[in-house]
């Protein structure tokens, strides 16, 4: 037998002995460093994570608003989300739904995995075999964990940022810690994509709102710099909801207060723009409502159009006159 064969048949005889089962369609391999945490006063809880592999918040992060968050990672047991959460929901807290699904797993020596629950019970664990530097800290309301890392600093300065930046959201909270970890060193191998989950610590009747938070950055050169834009254009966003509220309550000067402040994050964003214009219109503030319009129709002629078909589908309500105007 050539030397060759002989390298490939020991290769796959390791793998099917020791490792086989991390390279299912089931699992995957996810080095990285993360933190879970939970809002004392809102309840809210989070779970965020940045690594060198793609498109890492599918298999890392996982929630449920009223019952907990997971991280699971290393070489990934992406089960340990959904019967994490499976536990907690049956009446486990965080420590004793991770010690059962540790306990049931023959491949615990590579995992790494965190779990807080809506109570703040919060456990992480660390396999003796996930690749250096790796570790974990559990903190009063959070856990940090991280393999692959190039430091011993990261899960040191996750927890510090963590803990600094008390008093603020919770998601500004966790992309702070994940900031620092990446200063300290990161990933050995570099970034590749980042994500941040934060859902409500009540559950309500309506699921599909409980879920408040959910951003992905699957593939970039610098994922927290962009999950910062992101997080940084959510919370736009929010203040444009708040001023569509204010409208439907015909409160017109907090609603261009919120709009105002929205448009300020973010100057560039048109959308931001035409919506406001076209609230006022609707508010019968036609002159201001045209001038801005003008400005955007000048950047993009589909916006004039745009506003063309917005009667039929009574989002803008002016009379005939009044949209003459503003399609001038």
């Amino acid at each position: 037998m050539t030397k060759i064969k002989l390298t490939c048949l020991i290769s796959l005889i390791a793998m099917n002995t020791t490792n086989a089962q991390f390279f299912k369609k089931d699992a995957g391999l996810a080095h990285t460093f993360s933190i879970v945490a939970r809002d004392p006063v809102t309840g809210e809880m989070a779970v965020g994570v940045q690594s060198h592999w793609f498109s890492v918040g599918t298999a890392v992060s996982w929630g449920q608003a009223g019952v907990g968050v997971v991280a699971t990672q290393s070489f990934v047991n992406k089960s340990y989300g959904t019967k994490g959460l499976a536990l907690i929901k049956s009446g486990k807290t965080a420590p004793e739904a991770m010690a059962q699904l540790i306990a049931e797993d023959d491949g615990r020596d590579v995992r790494q995995v965190a779990i807080i629950d809506v109570n703040g019970n919060v456990n992480s664990f660390t396999g003796k075999s996930c690749i250096d530097y790796a570790g974990n800290i559990v903190g009063k309301n959070y856990a940090v964990q991280s393999n692959m890392m190039l430091t011993n600093k990261v899960n040191q300065a996750m927890s510090k940022a963590f803990e600094a930046s008390e008093g603020k959201p919770l998601a500004e909270r966790v992309l702070a810690a994940l900031q620092a970890a990446q200063v300290a060193g990161g990933d050995i191998r570099g970034k590749q994509s980042a994500a941040l989950l934060v859902v409500a610590g009540k559950a309500t009747e309506a699921p599909w709102n409980d879920r408040l938070i959910d951003l992905r950055v699957d593939d970039n050169v610098a994922p927290l710099k962009e999950m910062d834009r992101l997080l940084r254009l959510y919370r736009a966003y929010e203040h444009m909801d708040k001023g569509d509220l204010a409208t439907e309550k015909n409160d017109m000067v907090l609603a261009m207060k919120e709009y105002s402040t929205a448009m300020k994050m973010f100057p560039a964003n048109e959308e931001m723009k035409y919506w406001t214009a076209i609230t006022l219109a609707n508010n019968k503030k036609i002159a201001e409502a045209k001038q801005m319009l003008q400005k955007i129709y000048a950047l993009d002629a589909n916006w004039r159009e745009l506003t063309r078909r917005l009667p039929k589908a009574k989002v803008l309500n002016v009379s005939g006159e009044e949209l003459k105007e503003l399609l001038k």
